[in-house]
């Protein structure tokens, strides 16, 4: 005896999908086709799959006549359960003989993107006594004079940190140094209108300000340094402590996505779009669960 069968495949364009198996929604109508090794004319009795995801003409979707549903420029919206209902022939030894076969196929299928990143910056400066208030001015100064080096470039900076600590380096007596920290992220207000339609360059496009924002506030410190070579006599008792400069990359996902090892084990590091009742804002590598109001769709962004 031998079979003839064509299982469904789902291969993306221009993005990429996470499978697994979820129930069917209520408004899904199955989509009928028999396939066989001289590839036969398909029999579908309703070109309808996920609302009205496809239809006759519809630019996007397409099921060809071995059964491949195929998905282009792949979206969030489009990311949820699908169903396909298969009916095939089963030739026995008799090739006289057909038998009607039918199989259901349940899944999903998930918009997801690869990491973007963002900068996490840290620096060192001299400082008055702890208990001083001059020390948190001249953060707040500082911090706000960095935020507008990089105000251009759709980047702002996020969980901001200072503190001012006692500290004993070897054959030094105490100091007082400021530890000042925070994050640059690429997703200022604004930020997608500056990407193209395509996925992928609107990645590369982040990653271009995010270069630029780092190579700006690179400078920046580099002239503190230059600042107080060149231009004073008396060294300030407040300011930056040359070398101390710490920059370290941190994967992000974009709003709306998050990363689930758990759930998404083959592909443990993708950014996956977030699932109806969670969300993920600025810069976040985790969906979480909004509790405030009922989100209905894939991809929120807020709660």
């Amino acid at each position: 005896m031998r079979r003839m069968i064509a299982a469904p495949r789902v291969p993306l364009h221009t993005s990429r999908c996470i499978r697994r198996a979820v129930r069917p929604p209520v408004n899904t109508v199955p989509v009928q086709a028999n396939t066989s090794e001289n590839d036969l004319a398909p029999l579908v009795t309703k070109p309808f799959i996920y609302g009205d995801l496809l239809q006759n003409g519809h630019s996007n979707v397409n099921l060809t006549e071995t059964g491949k549903l195929m998905l282009k420029a792949f979206n969030i919206s489009m990311s949820g359960s699908y169903s396909c209902n298969l009916i095939y022939k089963s030739i026995e030894n008799d090739v006289t003989q057909e038998k009607k076969m039918n199989k259901y196929y349940e899944f999903a299928v998930l918009a997801y993107l690869e990491p973007d990143y963002m900068y996490q910056i840290n620096a060192r400066f001299t400082a008055l006594p702890c208990s001083d208030l001059a020390n948190a001015r001249f953060a707040l100064t500082l911090l706000s004079m960095i935020g507008e080096v990089i105000t251009g470039l759709n980047c702002h900076l996020k969980n901001k940190y200072h503190k001012c600590h006692v500290t004993k380096a070897p054959k030094h007596s105490l100091q007082h140094e400021l530890f000042v920290a925070f994050k640059v992220s690429p997703f200022s207000r604004g930020w997608d209108k500056e990407c193209s339609i395509s996925s992928y360059y609107c990645q590369k496009e982040t990653n271009i300000r995010m270069e630029k924002a780092k190579t700006f506030i690179v400078e920046f410190f580099r002239m503190q340094s230059l600042v107080l070579k060149e231009e004073f006599v008396n060294i300030p008792e407040i300011n930056y402590i040359e070398h101390s400069l710490d920059i370290i990359r941190v994967d992000i996902c974009r709003p709306g996505f998050g990363k689930n090892e758990v759930t998404h084990r083959d592909c443990p590091g993708c950014c996956v779009v977030c699932d109806p009742g969670t969300y993920s804002s600025d810069s976040s590598t985790r969906c979480e669960v909004c509790k405030d109001i009922e989100i209905t769709s894939y991809g929120a962004t807020d709660c």
